[in-house]
């Protein structure tokens, strides 16, 4: 019975033991069976209790490591899981960072579009009135080119209207230029703002996701076991992937913004405006000057005609005075008392042909 105890409660590791085998001779005789002597008895038991002492003792010492080793798992997870919310927090703080850069951008290229908007619509309406200067300038062009005779010369007036339909074709063409860069800066804008704002729901939805994460404990009554977890860390970017990739979106719209700025659309609009003035301005004087003048040769023929028409008037005031002269002779003077301006004389003076 000791027997099949002993090896019943042998363990795999437990090293042979020995069985003494019964003694032979006198004890076997008749219908005794065979029988251990009292030494064999005390030896049998004897290392049955050192197997036992041995076996205590490995279990002591398997439940010492087991304890250790239990203990030093429990430190290293409760560590692990501090070292987890703490990378968690930092996490946290670096897309809250990325987030706020590109909801600032995102802001920035929303308002620089409204801008570009709105400097489209003042382009459209400055590129409007230069055809109401454009159209007068060219009308007068072609009313002088219908003068007759000495009056179609090429003087000031029309060297200045001419620079002046030159500059307005210029300033329409720069106004289309600029507001095509316009146009295509708008639509870079937009489609850079797109972008931002994917990453930047991107960003919100991983925040909100850590932030859920983050107040996890070993307490908490909504965690489960899932399986599949650490296989899905093969398929998700390093962190150095996603740091460029939005920063390779941040720069973009950087370089977009910089575009915006580079344009100087509204000095385009006040530089033509002024242009378009003092060329305005230079066709008035030159306008002014050519009337003046105009009065001025006017003047100067009327001048002329005055002088003719003196001398014109030398004949007849030499007929007047020889008459005068003769007057006192005339027998009608002293008996009818008629006057210079009596119908005789005049009658006289009305039939001599004067010299031209």
């Amino acid at each position: 019975m000791l027997l099949m105890k002993e090896q019943k409660n042998k363990k795999p590791w437990d090293p042979p033991v020995e069985i003494p085998q019964p003694s032979s001779g006198s004890a076997t005789a008749g219908y005794r069976s065979a029988k251990y002597t009292p030494a064999e008895w005390f030896s049998n038991y004897h290392t049955i209790l050192q197997q036992a002492g041995t076996d205590r003792y490995q279990a002591r010492s398997i439940q010492r490591e087991s304890k250790t080793l239990s203990q030093d798992t429990e430190a290293a997870t409760l560590q692990t899981q501090a070292e987890g919310t703490r990378l968690l927090g930092e996490r946290l703080q670096e897309i809250h960072y990325w987030k706020s850069e590109l909801q600032r951008h995102i802001d920035q290229l929303l308002a620089d579009t409204e801008s570009l908007l709105g400097l489209k619509r003042r382009l459209e309406k400055a590129l409007d009135a230069t055809e109401t200067p454009y159209a007068i300038a060219t009308d007068n062009l072609n009313c002088r080119t219908r003068r007759l005779g000495p009056d179609l010369v090429k003087d000031s007036v029309e060297e200045e209207l001419l620079k002046e339909v030159d500059l307005i074709r210029s300033v329409q063409a720069l106004l289309k230029r600029t507001t095509a860069q316009v146009v295509t800066q708008i639509k870079l804008n937009r489609e850079s703002k797109q972008t931002l704002e994917l990453d930047w729901s991107d960003k919100y939805q991983a925040y909100n996701f850590d932030d859920h994460c983050g107040r996890y404990s070993n307490m908490s009554p909504d965690t489960q076991r899932h399986p599949s977890s650490a296989a899905m860390q093969d398929q998700v970017c390093n962190p150095t992937s996603w740091t460029k990739f939005t920063q390779d979106n941040l720069s973009k719209a950087l370089q977009e913004e910089t575009g915006h700025h580079s344009l100087r659309s509204d000095g385009v609009l006040q530089d033509t405006t002024e242009d378009l003035r003092v060329q305005c301005s230079r066709v008035d004087r030159a306008s002014v000057g050519r009337l003046v003048l105009e009065q001025i040769g006017t003047q100067e023929r009327n001048v002329v005609a005055l002088q003719q028409a003196i001398h014109n008037k030398e004949a007849p005031l030499r007929v007047a005075q020889s008459d005068f002269t003769f007057a006192p002779s005339d027998p009608t003077w002293s008996s009818a008392g008629m006057s210079p301006s009596s119908g005789k004389h005049t009658h006289r003076y009305t039939n001599r042909v004067l010299p031209p």
